[in-house]
């Protein structure tokens, strides 16, 4: 694995650089769900328009055919310039995208792709269920075939911005007497088809994320169909791969920054004195450096081939409880009047919070462990 930079690579990210300083929007992301929305496709479509969306998406769906190197480039300067996070096109931007572009077929690829670099379609998933969460081979959602459609029906829930999205990447069961991983469909789900009902989940800070989908006869034409009846699960994991696995880059820049901060703060309130304090962060300092590592060699691993491994899940579980003592620290050394805080805020309270998703989301801490213990360790399955 070679993590230097060419010259070439270099004068990307000094374009990369340049662009961001001059268009990163001033204004924060709304929090009303609507102006949000109209906020992520606005950037979205900014981004287009400067030939920053989709770096390396092949040229002929409205990418740059440039290499991964240059996506994990651009990852980093957009993390620096602190820009806005892409909201509601994440599903389709960081792993409904790249999924298609490893399976689907020609004309699913052509069709979507550039819509969703665009800012024109939002993708939501539908992989969780109430019955199955980190295990997508519980899933019971099912789907009989009649007259060259898939018929669904079932349930999906924390489903971020099913509200809003117009397509849906829905894992469902095709197989009649299937079990676990088999019989199993990766299906496009248009989201305003007849018989989706959608009822979104209000958070305690009052806005609104995830929903619960019930699907209740939904038809859905054989063609949206992606990588063949029966075969969802590999087309998934290829999903999860790119959500664990590249899809957090801008998120580690981030915590290099944090820690940095974090230390600077220590300095300047005497806490560096204490030795508790000090040692804990020397150890996040030096955790911080040790992901970015990992990364670039599951880069290194991409480019051979084309779809992150399981060691995504490495990343993965590290990155989450990482972020989570780094927020404990910032609270630590923020002291009492940290909880002088509205919710809704930009502020060290609320990304406390939110961290506690960061080890549930994409698989909880225990599954990614699982994965790690079985695939690449070799060892037994736990159940």
């Amino acid at each position: 694995m070679d993590i230097r930079f060419s010259s070439d690579e270099q004068h990307f990210r000094q374009e990369c650089r340049s662009w961001l300083a001059a268009n990163v929007p001033i204004e924060k992301r709304p929090l009303n769900a609507d102006e949000a929305l109209d906020f992520d496709k606005a950037w979205q479509r900014r981004l287009f328009d400067g030939g920053y969306a989709g770096i390396d998406w092949p040229v002929e769906y409205g990418g740059r055919g440039f290499s991964i190197i240059q996506q994990v480039i651009w990852l980093e300067e957009y993390a620096k310039a602190n820009a806005p996070w892409i909201g509601a096109n994440f599903v389709g931007i960081n792993h409904g995208g790249p999924t298609l572009i490893l399976n689907a077929s020609e004309a699913q690829k052509a069709y979507h792709l550039p819509r969703i670099l665009r800012g024109e379609a939002i993708w939501c998933q539908g992989f969780s269920e109430p019955g199955a969460g980190s295990d997508l081979a519980g899933i019971k959602t099912r789907a009989r075939i009649e007259d060259g459609e898939l018929i669904i029906n079932g349930s999906k829930i924390w489903t971020s911005f099913a509200h809003v999205a117009d397509w849906q990447e829905l894992v469902v069961r095709t197989e009649e007497g299937s079990v676990r991983h088999k019989g199993l469909s990766w299906v496009i789900c248009d989201m305003h088809a007849p018989g989706i009902e959608i009822r979104p989940i209000r958070k305690i800070n009052g806005t609104i994320e995830f929903c619960q989908v019930f699907y209740d006869d939904v038809r859905i034409p054989l063609e949206n169909v992606v990588g063949g009846l029966g075969n969802g699960w590999k087309v998934a994991m290829s999903t999860l791969s790119f959500e664990r696995g590249t899809g957090f880059i801008a998120e580690q820049v981030k915590q290099s920054q944090e820690i940095e901060e974090l230390l600077e703060k220590a300095r300047a309130t005497g806490a560096i004195e204490d030795d508790r304090i000090a040692n804990e962060l020397a150890q996040l300092r030096a955790e911080v450096a040790a992901i970015r590592s990992m990364t670039y060699r599951n880069v290194s691993q991409l480019i051979r081939s084309a779809q992150p491994g399981p060691e995504a899940s490495v990343i993965r579980l590290f990155g989450s409880e990482l972020g989570q003592r780094l927020e404990r620290m910032a609270m630590l050394l923020a002291g009492p009047e940290v909880l002088d805080f509205r919710y809704g805020d930009d502020n060290l309270v609320a990304d406390y919070l939110r961290g506690f998703a960061g080890t549930i989301a994409g698989g909880t801490s225990q599954i990614q462990r699982d994965i790690i213990a079985e695939r690449l360790l070799g060892l037994p399955k736990s159940r």
